[in-house]
């Protein structure tokens, strides 16, 4: 397998590399609130009260937001190397746990 398409949702922090996104401009939530409204967008896609690309496109502090968090199609050694790990890791239409990187904590939907 050379390539997944995924979607993410990301939650930044006070620890991320860059703590600011197009939905606000000093972040300043701990890593373990960013955990805490992570889990429960999560719980809202499990339960089907939201869909993953709702959630996404209000709630991402990633530029992808705007396209319902998809990343479109990658291979390996583009991505950080936990997201890129559990994006190979899933099946299509998979949603991951909760995957930390060097961005702030994500869900990943691996999409193709």
């Amino acid at each position: 397998m050379d390539q997944v398409q995924c979607s993410h949702l990301l939650v930044k922090h006070s620890g991320s590399r860059r703590p600011a996104s197009w939905r606000e401009d000093k972040i300043t939530r701990s890593k373990e609130e960013a955990i805490g409204i992570l889990k429960g967008y999560r719980e809202q896609i499990v339960s089907g009260q939201k869909t993953f690309q709702e959630l996404a496109s209000q709630y991402s502090d990633c530029s992808s937001a705007k396209r319902g968090g998809d990343l479109g199609p990658f291979g390996r050694g583009q991505m950080q190397k936990p997201f890129e790990d559990a994006s190979f890791t899933l099946k299509v239409g998979e949603m991951s746990d909760i995957v930390d990187t060097d961005s702030g904590v994500h869900i990943i939907l691996r999409t193709a």
